[in-house]
Parts: structure tokens; sequence; C-alpha cells
């Protein structure tokens, strides 16, 4: 099942998130060739998140989300995940 998620960054995230950002995107590599990201990135003012992952429980998702070092860090400050129906 696919699902989204919707999201916001702390103030500043451009600057906060450096320290964080290679493992951030090891692990979203590490997650999409395991199949359970689709795509994710933030808008183009870095104020919120936007992803689409595949996954058995809304529940898997948001362990994955709670175990990125961008919200174990605030980078992330909120999260909003929903189950998904691709139309198109």
């Amino acid at each position: 099942m696919r699902f989204v998620l919707w999201g916001t960054y702390c103030d500043n995230a451009l600057e906060l998130r450096t320290p964080y950002r290679e493992e951030h995107l090891r692990r979203l590599a590490e997650l999409q060739q395991a199949g359970s990201l689709i795509t994710l990135g933030p808008t183009e003012t870095s104020s919120h998140v936007f992803g689409i992952f595949e996954a058995e429980s809304q529940q898997e998702v948001e362990a994955l989300v709670k175990s990125d070092i961008y919200w174990r860090e605030g980078i992330w400050t909120a999260v909003e995940i929903h189950p998904w129906i691709q139309a198109f």
C-alpha cells in the first residue's frame, strides 16, 4: 500500500541540516533501493517535505520517519502520513 507524507521543516533548515545531510541521503537511498521509498523531497522554499512510501501499514511509515536523523534532530518538525490511492 502507498502512503503520502506531508511535513514541515524547522526554521533555518538549510543550515541546520548540514551536519546530518549525508546520513539522511544515504538512508533515503537505502530505503529507495529496498522499495520502501518512492520519492521524498522539500518544497522549493524548504518549508515543507513531501514523500511517497510503499509499506504494509501506516505504522511502518511512521517508524521509518521517526528513525530518520532529520526527525531525531528536529529538522523535520511535524509530519502527517496518509494512505494514498494512486489514480494515475
